[in-house]
């Protein structure tokens, strides 16, 4: 309980001191934010937690790539949206949804490659 704890604090401080970051330096902060900071320390908590499971840790940060490269589009279309205006909750659902979508169509585009994303292995 004492190491999941410390995992928990450890992550929740870093998304924490970004958004202090980002409020007062916005663009330092999307640099900061932009680092993958959380999936390194997610991968070193996987490589510890796994005993040093090789095969694990190279198909959890391949199925990041899969994520990430979707999830860029949320970027420009939630900015969008709110300086043409749009409210900033329904411009943040919308941008939700549609990297969702986005989401779908890249497992769909991984799967013809021959990638999976088995859950719970």
């Amino acid at each position: 309980m004492t190491y999941f704890l410390l995992k928990a604090a450890l992550s929740g401080f870093l998304i924490a001191f970004i958004s202090e970051v980002a409020r007062r330096h916005p663009s330092f902060g999307g640099l900061i934010a932009s680092l993958p900071l959380i999936s390194l320390l997610a991968i070193i908590w996987l490589w510890r937690d796994t005993g040093g499971d090789v095969s694990q840790v190279a198909a959890h940060a391949r199925a990041t790539l899969w994520y990430v490269v979707p999830s860029l589009p949320f970027f420009l279309i939630l900015p969008a949206l709110m300086e043409r205006g749009a409210n900033f909750w329904v411009s943040l659902i919308i941008a939700s949804v549609i990297t969702i979508g986005l989401y779908v169509v890249a497992i769909g585009i991984a799967a013809r490659f021959g990638i999976t994303f088995n859950q719970g292995q």
